[in-house]
């Protein structure tokens, strides 16, 4: 399952605005937008899963502990954002509708639903999903930009 999971992750860090940002700022913001575009993997699934699998909580609780493990990276991600001028409109927006999209068109593709929602819960649960595991040069840009 992983592997259909990482190239939506990777796409998102792509999404670059054009605006006339420097190259490496946009390059940059578009890497910090697939922060959000995780966070939009990780709720679609979860609470998709959590309504196929008759209302399992464990689908709820690893939804919720995702978040608070990535909170951080999500507010350091919009503070270096604005602080690089900002990204596009609609730009956060596309990069959740991209990988909200991505998670159901493999979970779609999946031969086994409830296998797909298990793996996928695997996965959430032991943080392989985190932002610092999915995209470890993006967030230590931003640490390095957020220190600065």
């Amino acid at each position: 399952m992983r592997p259909l999971i990482f190239p939506a992750v990777i796409w998102l860090a792509t999404l670059v605005p054009a605006a006339a940002q420097d190259a490496a700022d946009a390059e940059l913001i578009g890497e910090l937008m697939a922060f959000h575009g995780s966070h939009a993997i990780v709720s679609a699934m979860t609470t998709h899963c959590y309504e196929t699998t008759g209302l399992d909580p464990a689908f709820k609780a690893a939804s919720d502990n995702w978040y608070l493990r990535n909170i951080g990276f999500l507010e350091l991600a919009d503070r270096v954002i604005a602080r690089l001028g900002g990204g596009e409109e609609g730009q956060q927006q596309a990069a959740e509708t991209y990988g909200g999209s991505q998670i159901m068109s493999a979970y779609n593709q999946a031969a086994d639903k409830d296998g797909f929602c298990r793996a996928f819960l695997e996965q959430v649960d032991s943080g392989a999903l985190d932002i610092d595991k999915q995209l470890p040069e993006a967030l230590d840009k931003a640490q390095d930009i957020a220190a600065q």
